[in-house]
């Protein structure tokens, strides 16, 4: 996507026009980085970085941007997870803005009175039961408040112009309408706003949302109070209540759109969190991620310490990957078992320990896979055998997920994973504000699935559903060396994951290790791997009794490196989702 208009204000100076950029998966220069999707939010990124803005600054400028740009993998009406290195204190610090739980909502809320069945997922999904209070909203402020060097309005200015002015609509923004016409047709709102005259904008042409660059004004204006109270605040709950439903659609829908609980006190009593990051050391490094409500820190780190029993790098390539997928198994039938909102952070500790990591690596066989799924382990502190515990097998998946990297010329780095869930969130659009809701609360489980022991994700009135967002940052001796982060649901971790021991263990640079093929192993028979993996990779893994579907596409990550000498390098996706944006402020000659 190519905005029509482009140019900001930092520090409350008139910015001339952006720089020329062309879009790159790869950047290596000085001054600050940024890496996104969209060349659009990459440009938005390095202009803040010009003219004076930290790394904070760009982010939210950016992901505003993206909020235009990307609406139905990000934007106001969702949630996400902001984790900040600061350049002066040498410290790393987290912004849970997740999704929270109206205080109405029930265990049986995903539950059909009328059967006593759970509800399918897409009859979940298109309702207003799906949907949580926003966070990101707020993340945005916090983060300016904190750490930030402009003010609100200027960080919205760019998104204001794009969403005024229109950028080019590429395949993917087309095709994502596309895969969406049942439900976006169901809603007034959705339809007048991405289906005019009845189907998808062509591509080449320019999209506008003027109704969002006025949601953006309003918010410049009065601050994000303005959101969580007051009309918009009521507009919000008015669409989750009452859908705005089209009396006849041109398209049929399965199952009766069902309205949810959400109140004005629910948006009124929304905070993020500022929790401690996880962490734990790999080769050296300090791993830096998040703690819950996502699993993303714990488990990319507890993949990681199970892997570290052995030298990677002196493996073949078959042992080597054979490690990595029996230890993502093992990490994720812990996550499942016992990762949730309000998980004791002694239990995340436990599960980060080298002790347990040790336990659960002598149950991988080099010479035969294990029949999944696996058994959790028992994260009690006393480590000597190969102990297991309840089954359990449950994923969940944010598939309408967007990440971005950005550092700045003071080696402040943001990495930040934003999201409405599904490619669409709940497919309503809040009627003349522009953005789309999400369906967060899908992510809780449904019905318990821990047997006899306690569930840790199941729906409770303002609890924050479990994700797998897994915006990560390592140190070395307490300066930044890599930023990571990336899309696709419960495959963010094992994305994560399979980046970090690209890079670091199979010596890989950054931007090969982010385009590298990828499989990813949750626990679950078989696995899931891209065709140029299986191409391969698959006949070694199959000897050792692996087996895998084909996933056209699993994630599409961002990332940042900082190199020995004083330069960095900004990677993103050169093929998946059509290509992402990287660049920097001064460009290496």
């Amino acid at each position: 996507m190519v905005a029509a208009l482009a140019g900001t204000l930092v520090n409350g100076l008139p910015a001339q026009a952006m720089p020329p950029l062309t879009k790159a998966p790869v950047a290596v220069g000085r001054g600050g980085a940024a890496s996104t999707v969209d060349i659009d939010a990459t440009r938005v990124a390095i202009d803040v970085l010009q003219h004076g803005g930290n790394a904070v600054d760009a982010a939210v400028a950016t992901a505003a941007t993206l909020g235009v740009t990307e609406p139905f993998s990000s934007g106001l009406g969702g949630g996400g997870f902001f984790v900040f290195y600061n350049a002066r204190t040498k410290t790393v610090h987290t912004i849970d803005g997740r999704e929270a739980a109206p205080a109405k909502m029930r265990r049986d809320a995903f539950i059909d009175p009328a059967t006593g069945l759970p509800l399918q997922f897409q009859e979940a999904r298109i309702s207003g039961i799906s949907v949580g209070v926003p966070g990101t909203p707020q993340t945005w402020q916090t983060a300016l408040q904190k750490w930030g060097t402009i003010s609100l309005r200027d960080a919205l200015r760019p998104a204001i112009k794009i969403a005024d002015r229109g950028f080019v609509v590429d395949q993917t923004f087309a095709s994502q309408i596309n895969d969406n016409l049942a439900a976006f047709s169901q809603f007034s709102s959705t339809s007048a706003l991405y289906l005019p005259d009845g189907a998808p904008p062509a591509v080449g042409s320019t999209f506008r949302n003027r109704d969002l660059a006025q949601t953006y004004r309003l918010l410049s204006k009065q601050g994000m109070g303005a959101f969580y109270g007051g009309k918009l605040a009521a507009d919000i709950v008015r669409t989750v209540q009452d859908p705005p439903l089209v009396a006849e659609p041109p398209r049929p829908w399965t199952f009766p759109i069902r309205p949810g609980k959400l109140e004005a006190s629910d948006l009124a009593s929304y905070d993020v969190r500022t929790p401690r990051p996880t962490h734990m050391r790999y080769r050296g490094y300090d791993v830096y991620g998040m703690p819950t409500p996502s699993s993303g820190g714990s488990t990319v780190g507890e993949g990681l310490n199970i892997v570290e029993n052995w030298d990677l790098g002196g493996l073949s390539q078959t042992q080597a990957l054979h490690r990595y997928l029996e230890a993502s198994a093992l990490a994720f039938a812990d996550r499942n078992r016992y990762v949730g909102d309000g998980t004791p952070r002694a239990v995340l500790d436990e599960l980060l320990s080298q002790g347990f990591a040790r336990e659960r690596a002598c149950l991988i066989d080099p010479a035969h896979a294990l029949i999944k799924p696996v058994d959790p382990g028992v994260p009690d502190g006393s480590y000597a055998q190969c102990a297991v515990a309840a089954p359990a097998s449950v994923l969940t998946d944010e598939h309408g997920t967007t990440n971005l990297t950005v550092a700045d010329r003071w080696g402040n780095v943001v990495e930040y994973t934003l999201t409405i869930e599904q490619i669409g969130g709940n497919a309503m659009v809040v009627p003349g504000r522009g953005f789309l809701l999400n369906n967060e609360l899908t992510d809780f489980n449904f019905t318990p699935t821990q047997g006899n022991a306690p569930d840790p994700n199941l729906p409770a009135p303002g609890k924050r559903p479990r994700s797998s967002m897994a915006p990560t940052i390592l140190l070395s001796h307490g300066k930044p060396f890599l930023a990571t982060g990336s899309p696709g649901g419960s495959t963010i971790i094992t994305t994560v994951f399979q980046i970090l021991i690209n890079r670091i263990d199979f010596g890989m640079t950054l931007p090969e290790a982010v385009a590298a093929a990828r499989a990813s192993q949750r626990n679950a028979t078989p696995g899931q791997a891209e065709p140029a993996f299986l191409a391969s990779e698959e006949e070694g893994l199959k000897a050792l009794g692996h087996d895998f579907t084909v996933n056209p596409e699993i994630g599409a990550a961002t990332g940042v490196e900082f190199l020995p000498n004083g330069q960095v390098v900004a990677a993103a996706e050169p093929v998946r989702r059509g290509g992402g944006s990287a660049a920097v402020v001064k460009p290496s000659q």
